[in-house]
């Protein structure tokens, strides 16, 4: 299992969580094919992938403006429990994690509940960035 969390851009706390079971791939960007959407002008329409390689995961950049780990342009990187990359310099902040956490649940903005959200996976999600206060 992999969680990927959507962190406040100024409070860093958790906004909104997606959980994939039994993907090998999970896409981010501002398409609406990815499995998480992320409506930004920073973020390209496929902008990352978070891939299964060996025991592990990786995140590879696909994104004209880069992905980001610790303020460092990345194209390739091991997944560590816990990371946060940045996706572009100024763009959304998504924090990686291989355990279980108990996030809180919180609400989507009205203009991007989903129609039907199983707890146990909530992909294809949309969130826009940045999120108002």
């Amino acid at each position: 299992m992999i969680t990927l969390v959507l962190l406040h851009p100024l409070q860093g706390t958790p906004v909104q969580t997606w959980t994939f079971q039994d993907e090998s791939v999970i896409r981010l960007g501002r398409a609406h094919d990815n499995d998480v959407v992320l409506l930004s002008a920073v973020v390209s329409r496929h902008h990352v992938e978070v891939k299964k390689h060996g025991n592990g995961w990786e995140v590879i950049n696909l994104g004209t403006n880069g992905t980001y780990l610790e303020g460092k342009r990345v194209d390739k990187v091991s997944v560590e429990d816990g990371m946060t990359i940045r996706l572009a310099r100024s763009g959304p902040k998504i924090q990686i994690n291989l355990t279980v956490h108990n996030f809180p649940k919180v609400p989507l903005p009205p203009q991007t509940q989903p129609m039907d959200t199983p707890d146990s996976h909530a992909s294809s999600s949309t969130s826009i960035y940045p999120l108002p206060d």
